[in-house]
Parts: structure tokens; sequence; C-alpha cells
């Protein structure tokens, strides 16, 4: 186990623990990306909007699988959910996050 993997851990496995529990996958692209392409099943509630949405995404009583294009919006949202008090992990790119689902 490298280094980095041992400090934030197996990032799988904390995906596939989040799906065991039932999570929700946001895709917070914006609708244009969204439409050409996403994970079945998924969210699409762009960056830009996800501030207006805490409460709905607080109502679904799941956890929370964020993804986006390459991982960095992602990263925004898992923190903008986490500091809302949702509990959210950034699953980076979502062609990544798909291959791993």
């Amino acid at each position: 186990m490298g280094l980095f993997s041992f400090l934030t851990g197996n990032k799988t496995d904390k995906i596939k623990e989040f799906q065991t529990r039932g999570a929700i996958i946001i895709d917070v692209r914006t609708k244009a990306e969204f439409s050409q392409g996403c994970i079945s099943g998924s969210k699409n509630i762009p960056l830009q909007v996800i501030n207006t949405q805490i409460a709905t995404i607080k109502k679904l009583k799941k956890p929370i699988i964020v993804c986006c294009a390459s991982g960095m919006r992602s990263a925004s949202a898992a923190s903008i959910l986490n500091s809302n008090g949702i509990e959210t992990i950034n699953g980076g790119g979502w062609i990544s996050l798909k291959s791993k689902l």
C-alpha cells in the first residue's frame, strides 16, 4: 500500500461502502455536459446551483457521491455538502467513477 493510499484510504472501497448504504450519485457538471453522457441513475445538480439544493439533498437522507468531468468541481461540491452536514465523497471524474461502480 502506498503512502498516499495509507493516508487517504482506498477510494474505491469507500465508494463501494457508500453504494451499499444506498448512496445517490450527483453529477455537478453543466446540463449540457450531463446530456452528452452520464452515469445511469445519477442526478444532475450543477455546481453553480448546488448551494440552492442543500435542503433537497438533505431530504434524501442518503450518503452522496459527487462527480464531474475531472474531479475538480466535484471536490468543491463535496466540500460544500460536507460543510452542510451531508455525508459526501468526491467520486472524481464521471468516467473513472463509472468504472468503479
